[in-house]
């Protein structure tokens, strides 16, 4: 399954994919698994050209050790205002950060986003989210750089103070695509110039332009969505009652 651990016979078969000139796609479709876990799995224990399964399985044994002697971390506080069950909280939270992870974002970037996304302020400062998470502040500067990026969270003062806080808020998912719009325009035009110094009669130029038409067709709708967001978004406003 997608959420167990990788086993012994799992790492055997890695291996052979990878000896097979597999990519991790692949070999994670053939295991049940996504193609960011094996991803992780091989660059962690020796990467393409190195891996071994028997030394991989090694490896996550002592860590696993390592992990059952250290000092389990505190487990996040659960919000408890408007009546919440903080347990409930808890587990959402949890449950809501392996979802993300599962789709290809890091642990730590995932149980960020997860943490921010769940509070209703949607808004922590770097020190909290290390005291909610038990973790270092070096995690948290690079999950929140990660984030930033892809356009997933904003910073901004606290009020009255210096320090920064990192903010999610209903723009979130609309940013987010922006940003994979963005990101498919300059595949796009890249795809369109490689296509053209190869030829787009051979068959990697030809490679190359199906790459640009099939992006081009999924940004016009994406485009169209968030157009009508934006005008629902402006309606909507334009209905609020002003407040006195």
């Amino acid at each position: 399954m997608p959420g167990d651990r990788l086993t012994n016979e799992d790492r055997q078969h890695i291996a052979a994919g990878l000896a097979e000139g597999l990519g991790y796609t692949e070999i994670g479709r053939r295991l049940g698994r996504p193609g960011s876990t094996i991803m992780r799995e091989v660059t962690r224990n020796g990467g393409p050209d190195d891996y071994k399964a028997q030394r991989a399985q090694e490896a996550t044994r002592q860590r696993a050790r390592r992990h059952r002697q250290a000092k389990p971390p505190a487990p996040p506080a659960g919000d408890s205002s408007h009546g919440r069950d903080p347990r409930a909280v808890q587990d959402l939270t949890e449950s809501f950060a392996t979802l993300l992870e599962q789709q290809g974002m890091p642990r730590m970037t995932a149980r960020v986003l997860a943490c921010l996304y769940v509070t209703d302020s949607g808004a922590l400062t770097a020190a909290e989210l290390v005291q909610r998470l038990g973790v270092s502040p070096a995690s948290i500067s690079q999950a929140v750089a990660f984030l930033e990026q892809q356009g997933l969270l904003k910073r901004e003062r606290t009020p009255g103070g210096r320090r920064e806080r990192y903010v999610v808020d209903d723009g979130l998912w609309v940013r987010s695509t922006r940003a994979a719009v963005q990101q498919n325009d300059t595949l796009i035009a890249a795809s369109q110039r490689a296509a053209q110094i190869l030829g787009a009669a051979t068959p990697a130029g030809a490679r190359f332009g199906v790459a640009a038409e099939f992006l081009l067709l999924v940004n016009a709708p994406l485009r169209q969505v968030m157009e009508q967001w934006q005008q629902s978004h402006t309606d909507r406003n334009a209905r609020a009652p002003l407040s006195e």
